[in-house]
This record gives structure tokens, C-alpha cells and sequence, in this order.
């Protein structure tokens, strides 16, 4: 299904009421006025499947077509990223115009390819997905005493051997009356109209409908194929339908066509238009997941508390008892002491490929700044879920602008690693422009030929590549550029003590310090690990993903986390006279991308047991990888800059000869 095509992340639509009464609605959430007996178009989205994880188009099926032919809707960058191909179909309603036993179209004689393909879909759980309204259709199903919420409906089913298909759809429309007093007149067109409150129309006119829910209920109806060939499409069928749900009864056979109806009823409802989308955002086990967040919340907060409080004290204790004594006594202090001051010829030391770690860090920051950034935008609802694709559209852009950040951070770390020689700042500019979109490219291509070969709608066409190459070469590496020429006009950070020509050998360790590297990122996966479920579940079990806000403040966490870990590793280090602390630090914090790899394993093992298929594990540990590379250069470069900071005050502190 594509890495972004999961990405359905639905806000929950957000109205500010002003004092005066009038509604604010954001971009792309604006109520739409129908009038009784306005026509209603239904649109199509890609079939979608939790089994293969890969999309594809609707009319890949033999599904009635309309009459006028398949028009493809206006689709922006994250819809076609996500693997989204929204298409008109044939199903037309008018507004607040109940119909039954409405015929659409009879499909010609099933051939052995379409045939093998329509079975191959029903085995593989494929759903319909439809829209209305910018609603999904919702279906509800009840299991024991539970009521159960699902978009889409399946394409068929397999009974004994035997494939039905649900060739007859029950729709149920809600409709709330149109207020105008409550809404705002809307000025332009499409997703992103603005809207400015407006009370001169109010009494222009019958009032009509906005749509607040889509309901649908497939059923599976024996219709014999002889008794429709009088008939048009949209014509009445002569005979009465029984729609049942717990029934099926339409067997499909290979050279037999299969005949398509349906039947509208609408329903005035009392939920008011921002409310719309509660329906989609009612989570099974949604106190589960409140909870757990809180009870994760104050362990982790409990935690950074501890680690705070001990290491604040022993590194103030160590700096109150050093400035306390006198120069003689310091010398011989010198002298008999092990630990970190021992190493202050040695601790600003370059790393090894210091140009790598700067490049690094640099996309680190771009990283993090485009994480907080969209996920603050989408806690404040300006994501909107009537809007599909913002999210990725806007996480692309804001990460292309924040090039500027990875260039002067990178630049800038590179000339004070150099002591302030700028020489090769383009260099390692230009290498932090394509150091991550290289890797990611790497690993996007290769999975997609991967779903061009399955002929999905999730592999993204030739044109977008052309596209996503130019925003890269044109505007990404440009501003990279341009924030590496800043670094390197702006002043290197200068280091408090000087570097010995000759390194200082260093102690034997008790314990291999990569062992501690790799534990240290256990902290910061505990952060996560609750939190990580939900989006898992949400970026491949298809559920929604709204509580943006808990997952502002786990990352708000997971970065003082990283911080604090990489500090405590860093001191550890330096006390046992190892002054190789710069890659530790990066590594310390960036090790929790192990574990989260590691428990995306475990996810695909226990989780994702219906995964079907090698090219499906390919694309899932694929996007998996991808995933975890940005997350460790991300927390690592938290780790090193907290560690880079904490050190060179520690040694400003204190004066040595």
C-alpha cells in the first residue's frame, strides 16, 4: 500500500464558535449547501487490503462503470504519494430522495482472467473504499455486544469454496439542515476555499442539507442476468430486493456476468457538521489508549526526574569540590586523580570521518524540525481529515525548507570540528542535501518497482518521480546550499581548552562501551513503545490515528529523553577517560532506532499475521527501514548537540592547566 499511502492520519475537524455565533471552519472542512433533489456524486478510492499492504485501482475490477467514462478527481502531492486514486463512479443520488431497487448495469460474461483476478481479490480481503461529501463510506458491523466501525466494504466473500460477491449496496445518507447563521459564506473553490462569515444570504431561498454521514450495508442478492436486458441503467428493477447482510447468495462463475443495483435512503440526523468525523475517530479501546499514554507519560517523566537530580548533583559536586581548592592542591589532584579532567587535551579532539558525523547531524536537525513542526500543525487541527494527503504534502515541503537548517548546522559543526577553517563547506553542504534523500530515494525506487510490477496504484507514477527530482534538485539542495553558506559566514563555536599534539592513550575498559552505546537506547524505546502500537496499527491495519496532541507531548519527551541519556553516557565515558565521545553520543540516543526496528519485526510477526505473500514483507521491513533511518538520525543528532553542549560547559567551568 505504499509507506505513504497508510499515512491516513484523520484530525478531528476543529470549530472555533465566536462569540457572535459565527463558525470558523478550516481549509478543506467548508459545508457544502444541497438543495432536495440536487444530484449527490459518489467518487471511488483505491481498493485497499490489510493483507498485501498494496492498493489498486477500483476499475481493475469488473465494476459498472459510468456512463460519461472514468473522471480521475484533482489529486494533490500526498494523495498520489499515499497510493489514493479518487475516480468518479456511477452511483448518483439526489439530495434527500429516497430510491429502492435501483439498476445500474449488467457487466459482460466473467472471462477467465477477470474471473481469477475478482477471486484472487476476495481471498486477498479487499475493500471497496467510497466517498461522499469528502466522507468515506462507513460500515458497522456487531460482534457479541460490540459494535463495530469499518471504512469500505469487502469486495466478496469465500464460502466452502464457493465466491459471492456483494453485487447490491444499501446506502444510508445522514443530513443535517444547513444553517447559515452558523456557518460562513464561502468565497472560491475547492479544498482550500477561504470562508468569511456572511449574513446578508441568510434568508435567500428554501434552506437545503449538508451531508453529516455515509453509511453502507453490501449485501450479496441472487438476480438472474436474463431479467435486466430491457432494462437501463437507472431504471427501477421490476422485482422487490431483499437486502440481508447475513446472507449471501450471489455465486460468481466463470463466463456468467453479474448484475450491479443498489437503493439511497436518507436520514435527517441531529449530528451537527464539525461533528461529522466523530464516527471515523471512535477507536476500539480508546480508554486502553488514554490510559496507557498517561501511565507512560508519568513513568518516563518519573524517570527523567531521577536521572536529572543524580547527574546535576554529581557533576556540581565534582565542579564545587575542584574550584574549592587551591592551585597546589589542584596539581597533585591532578596528579592522583582519575576522570573526566584528565582528558582535557584530548575531549575536542576531531572525530574519525568528522565530515560524515556533520552531515549527519545536519539532516538529524531537518529531520526533528519537520517532525515537530507537522505534528504541532496537526494537534491544532489545521491537517484537516476532509483534506486528504495534507499531512504528507505538508511533511515534504516543510522538510525542503528546513534545508536551510541542515546546511548551517552542518557547515557550521564542520568548521569548529576545524577550528574555524572553512575550506570544503560546499562540499559538505552538498553532501547533507542528498545524504538522506539519497538513502530514502534508494529504498522508495527499489520498493517501487516492486509495486509496478504488482501493477498497484501505490507505486508512484513516472511523472511524480520527475516531480519529487525537481523539488529535490530545485528547490531542497538549492536552500541546502544557501544554509551551508551562512554556517560558514557565521563564527565556529570556540572550545574552551586547547588540544594536545599527541592523543592520550586510553584505559582499559571493564566494559565494552558499544554494549552501553546499545543499551542506552532502551530509555528513549520506552518513551515510544505504547505510542508506537497505535501508529503501527494505524499506518498498517488501516485504523485512524487522531491524538495528535499525546503524540506531541511523547515527542516532546522522547527528545528530553535522548537528551538526558546521551548526557549521563557521555559523563560515563569521559570519567573513565575516554575521550572518544562523539560518535558515542550520536549513536547513544540514535540506538533507539534498533529497537523500533526490532519491534517492527515483532509487529509483522504477531500483528501482521495475515500478511500475504514476499512482495508484502518486502514493502513492510522496506518502509520500515526507511522509517527507522529518520528516526535515528533524528534522536541521535538530539543525543550529540545535548552532549556537544554539555561538554563544552563542563570544561568552560572549570579552569585547568
Amino acid at each position: 500500500m505504499g509507506f505513504f499511502n497508510h499515512f491516513r492520519f484523520w484530525v478531528l475537524t476543529i470549530c472555533l464558535v465566536f462569540q457572535s455565533g459565527y463558525g470558523f471552519y478550516l481549509p478543506g472542512s467548508y459545508p457544502h449547501n444541497h438543495r432536495v433533489g440536487d444530484p449527490l456524486s459518489v467518487k471511488v478510492n483505491s481498493l485497499t487490503s490489510i493483507e498485501t499492504e498494496m492498493p489498486f485501482s477500483y476499475y481493475s475490477l469488473p465494476f459498472c462503470k459510468p456512463q460519461g467514462g472514468v473522471k480521475d478527481s484533482a489529486e494533490n502531492l500526498g494523495e498520489l504519494l499515499m497510493g489514493d486514486r479518487i475516480e468518479s463512479s456511477p452511483y448518483l443520488f439526489k439530495m434527500y430522495t429516497n430510491e429502492s431497487e435501483i439498476f445500474l448495469c449488467k457487466s459482460d460474461p466473467l472471462s477467465a482472467d477477470n474471473f481469477k483476478i475478482l477471486t484472487k481479490r476476495i481471498d486477498e480481503v479487499y475493500q471497496v473504499n467510497l466517498i461522499l461529501d469528502n466522507l468515506p463510506a462507513i460500515r458497522y458491523t456487531s460482534k457479541e455486544d460490540y459494535v463495530l466501525r469499518w471504512t469500505g466494504y469487502p469486495v466478496g466473500v469465500n464460502i466452502q469454496d464457493v465466491y459471492y460477491i456483494f453485487n447490491h449496496l444499501k446506502f444510508k445518507v445522514l443530513v443535517h439542515k444547513y444553517e447559515e447563521t452558523n456557518v460562513a459564506g464561502v468565497m472560491g473553490t475547492g479544498d482550500a476555499a477561504e470562508v468569511i462569515p456572511n449574513v446578508a444570504k441568510r434568508d435567500s431561498g428554501p434552506p437545503g442539507y449538508m451531508v453529516v454521514g455515509f453509511e453502507v450495508v453490501p449485501c450479496s442478492v441472487m438476480i438472474n442476468a436474463d431479467s435486466v436486458n430491457k432494462l437501463n441503467p437507472y431504471d427501477k428493477f421490476p422485482n422487490k430486493l431483499k437486502c440481508d447482510p447475513n446472507t449471501v447468495s450471489m455465486p460468481i462463475k466463470q463466463g456468467q456476468p453479474i448484475v450491479f443495483t443498489y437503493e439511497v435512503e436518507f436520514e435527517e440526523s441531529d449530528i451537527k457538521w464539525p461533528s461529522r468525523w466523530d464516527a471515523y475517530l471512535k477507536m476500539e479501546g480508546a480508554k486502553v489508549h488514554w490510559f496507557s499514554i498517561l501511565n507512560s507519560l508519568m513513568v518516563i517523566t518519573f524517570l527523567a526526574g531521577i536521572v536529572l537530580v543524580i547527574f546535576l548533583r554529581t557533576v556540581r559536586r565534582d565542579l564545587t569540590r575542584y574550584e574549592e581548592l587551591d592551585k597546589e592542591a589542584q596539581a597533585q589532584m591532578n596528579e592522583e586523580l582519575s576522570g573526566w579532567k584528565l582528558v582535557v587535551g584530548d575531549v575536542f579532539r576531531a572525530p574519525n570521518n568528522a565530515s560524515l558525523l556533520c552531515i549527519m547531524v545536519g539532516d538529524g536537525v531537518q529531520i526533528l524540525g519537520m517532525a515537530v513542526v507537522t505534528i504541532l500543525f496537526a494537534a491544532l487541527g489545521f491537517m484537516s481529515p476532509a483534506s486528504r494527503g495534507t499531512l504528507i504534502t505538508g511533511m515534504l515541503f516543510i522538510y525542503m525548507i528546513l534545508g536551510i537548517a541542515a546546511g548551517y548546522v552542518a557547515v557550521r559543526l564542520w568548521r569548529t570540528i576545524g577550528c574555524g577553517d572553512s575550506k570544503g563547506w560546499a562540499s559538505v553542504s552538498w553532501k547533507a542535501a542528498c545524504f538522506f534523500p539519497g538513502i530514502a530515494f534508494l529504498i522508495l525506487t527499489t520498493l517501487n518497482f516492486l509495486l509496478w510490477g504488482s501493477h498497484s496504484t501505490g507505486a508512484i507514477p513516472f511523472s511524480l518521480f520527475v516531480i519529487l527530482l525537481l523539488l529535490w534538485f530545485c528547490i531542497s539542495v538549492p536552500l541546502t546550499l544557501i544554509g551551508g553558506y551562512f554556517g560558514a559566514k557565521a563564527p565556529h563555536i570556540e572550545y574552551p581548552v586547547r588540544t594536545n599534539q599527541i592523543p592520550r592513550e586510553i584505559p582499559a575498559q571493564k566494559y565494552p562501551s558499544w554494549l552501553l552505546v546499545l543499551g542506552a537506547g532502551t530509555l528513549p524505546f520506552g518513551t515510544l513503545f505504547i505510542e508506537l502500537f497505535f501508529i503501527m496499527s494505524s499506518i498498517w491495519m488501516g485504523r485512524v490515528y487522531y491524538v495528535f496532541g499525546f503524540l506531541f507531548i511523547v515527542m516532546i519527551l522522547l527528545v528530553v529523553v535522548c537528551a538526558e541519556v546521551s548526557l549521563v553516557l557521555t559523563y560515563m565515558h569521559l570519567c573513565v577517560e575516554d575521550w572518544k565521545w562523539w560518535w558515542k553520543s550520536f549513536f547513544a540516543s540514535g540506538s533507539v532506532a534498533i529497537y523500533i526496528f526490532l519491534y517492527s519485526i515483532n509487529y509483522l510477526v504477531f500483528d501482521l499475521k495475515s500478511l500475504s505473500g514476499p512482495v508484502s514483507a518486502t514493502l513492510y521491513l522496506g518502509y520500515s527501514l526507511f522509517m527507522v533511518i529518520a528516526i535515528m538520525l533524528a534522536t541521535g543528532t538530539v543525543g550529540f548537540l545535548s552532549s556537544f553542549w554539555f561538554v563544552h560547559y563542563l570544561f568552560s567551568s572549570v579552569k585547568l592547566d
